[in-house]
């Protein structure tokens, strides 16, 4: 059992132990590929807050991890077959049932640690922040914790080198040979802003992607994939300690 870790944890525990800052991983089920499985944000997302909570625990941070959303926001592979999609208006009622638990489990902190691209959580803060004022709600990606230009070589944003090699590491069953691997080719918009940066439009996955990857993976290593990891759950280990000490009402410098 670890104590860090509700879903393992019990009741006997929880009574007699006092969290400070509870975790909540949000992933996405959707091709990743040829050769990595639907689940990958999952298996990354809810590997790396462990890790980081572990961390963290045996640091002193009362933290604890919930169980992870495994369902994310999928609005532009409607038509890739069983990307399964929740729309933001359905995540915003999910995030207000749970945060009405901790507030009333007297949990005043929360790290939203978001696994998919897909997912933007700013706005559903707002509005969920605004309802409970005294509460510290933070939420970062993992996959913007750290520089990957110091891990890896291929740039790209879904089961690329970075996913792959992750993958590689944390469940290397699941992923076929690489030769079987799409190259993860992506066409570009044809709109100068978009292309620019200064711009933004939900990509259409099935228009600008031929095997549902952007990046490259065929560079991809465990080795690679346990360095990325280490440095990721050390800076997510590093948020929640501060997190842990901080008060909520003097969060802020002079």
């Amino acid at each position: 059992m670890r104590p860090y870790i509700l879903a393992e944890t019990n009741w006997k525990a929880i009574k007699e132990q006092k969290t400070e800052v509870a975790v909540l991983t949000w992933g996405a089920t959707e091709a990743h590929n040829f050769h990595l499985p639907y689940a990958t944000d999952n298996y990354q997302i809810e590997a790396i807050a462990a890790e980081a909570a572990k961390k963290a625990w045996r640091a002193g941070g009362k933290v604890l991890v919930l169980p992870n959303i495994p369902f994310g926001v999928n609005t532009g592979q409607t038509e890739v077959e069983l990307c399964m999609n929740l729309y933001p208006s359905t995540q915003l009622a999910i995030l207000n049932d749970l945060i009405e638990v901790l507030n009333r489990s007297g949990i005043k902190k929360l790290l939203l640690l978001n696994g998919h691209g897909g997912n933007n959580f700013k706005a559903l803060l707002r509005e969920v922040g605004a309802k409970y004022p005294k509460m510290l709600l933070v939420t970062t990606s993992f996959f913007q914790t750290v520089d990957r230009k110091e891990f890896f070589e291929e740039a790209g944003d879904h089961a690329d080198e970075m996913e792959t090699s992750l993958m590689l590491h944390l469940k290397p069953e699941l992923v076929l040979p690489l030769e079987e691997a799409g190259t993860g080719e992506e066409k570009r918009s044809k709109l100068t802003a978009i292309k620019e940066g200064w711009a933004w439009s939900e990509r259409k996955w099935h228009m600008v992607s031929a095997d549902t990857g952007i990046g490259n993976p065929k560079k991809a290593s465990a080795e690679k994939g346990k360095r990325f990891f280490d440095a990721v759950t050390q800076q997510v280990a590093d948020l929640l300690l501060e997190m842990n000490t901080i008060k909520n009402e003097d969060r802020y410098e002079e």
